[in-house]
């Protein structure tokens, strides 16, 4: 056999490894004991045993034609499989019936499709009262983030926003909610450290630090952007882990869970979950829509607290 037969053959049988791997791969839905965004904490061996079967029974209704398993290790941002995923485990962990805990995550919000072309959610209320906010105090449109330091999409969104509030800036107000996700191990000492820095009005200005330094977020950094912006280390450093920070940081990551909110960056208009990209133009077009139709935002918000302003 040539040299040539020898390389065609070894191609052919790492080629043959691949797709066998690959197969495999598709397939561990059916049998992982982890799924991710799945915390099977605290469950017993039975209850795990439970929740995993209907997990790997059950379809997803964003639309995937997958079963709620597959769908989590496929695709891990899906909101729909996360949310019906965590439904059941609180049925299964409260002791419900298998029965009971289907019926459950139909009953949710995402118990069934989304409406296709649905930009905007029906309007809720967020509570916001002392957050940072810029922009008008009276700006018919306000927008709430709630967003991570450490989340790369954060970070490609900040921009867009930003030019979004430029183009209306005696329209459109923005109010920032802390969400550091689980996944990011820096993000709530980020989130620590900008709240820190508002405590000193320098909120905006450490947001912009610490996005442009979203992949070197060491304490270290942050008390030297501190000081880069002028402000009482000591004091920075007290307040960075105070328990009034820490609790301002959880009571925003509450308040992201009762709005449904599943992942970073998530923007409401009005009290509205926006779902489409966050694009300048996207933007643009939900909120010329808005203004030429207001809601009173005040309606769904409640009462905001002005920081300090770019």
């Amino acid at each position: 056999m040539n040299l040539r037969a020898c390389s065609r053959l070894g191609m052919a049988v790492l080629l043959a490894a691949f797709l066998f791997t690959q197969a495999l791969s598709a397939q561990a839905w059916k049998t992982s004991e982890s799924l991710p965004g799945v915390d099977l904490t605290g469950l017993t061996t039975a209850q795990k045993t439970k929740l995993l079967k209907l997990l790997r029974d059950q379809g997803c209704t964003c639309g995937c034609d997958m079963k709620l398993a597959e769908c989590r290790m496929v695709d891990p941002k899906c909101s729909y499989s996360a949310s019906l995923a965590q439904v059941m485990l609180t049925a299964i962990k409260e002791g419900k019936s298998d029965e009971e805990a289907i019926a459950a995550a139909k009953a949710s919000q995402f118990g069934h499709a989304p409406e296709p072309g649905k930009v905007l959610d029906d309007p809720i209320s967020i509570p916001v009262a002392g957050s940072p906010v810029t922009g008008p105090a009276d700006a018919p449109i306000t927008l709430v983030e709630f967003s991570d330091f450490q989340c790369p999409y954060c970070a490609v969104a900040t921009p867009a926003i930003e030019e979004a509030l430029r183009a209306y800036p005696k329209q459109v107000k923005l109010i920032f909610k802390e969400f550091p996700l689980d996944m990011h191990p820096q993000a709530p000492l980020a989130a620590s450290a900008a709240l820190a820095a508002f405590k000193q009005h320098k909120f905006w200005e450490m947001h912009d630090l610490l996005f442009a330094n979203s992949t070197h977020l060491s304490r270290t950094n942050m008390i030297a952007f501190a000081s880069q912006l002028g402000l009482d280390v000591q004091r920075f450093e007290s307040d960075l882990s105070s328990t009034e920070i820490h609790e301002t940081v959880v009571r925003d990551m509450q308040d992201g869970d009762k709005a449904g909110v599943e992942g970073t960056p998530t923007l409401f208009v009005n009290g509205q979950k926006y779902n489409g990209p966050i694009s300048v133009q996207a933007l643009k077009t939900v909120l010329e829509a808005e203004i030429q139709h207001p809601g009173a935002a005040g309606k769904f918000l409640n009462q905001t607290q002005q920081a300090s302003n770019r």
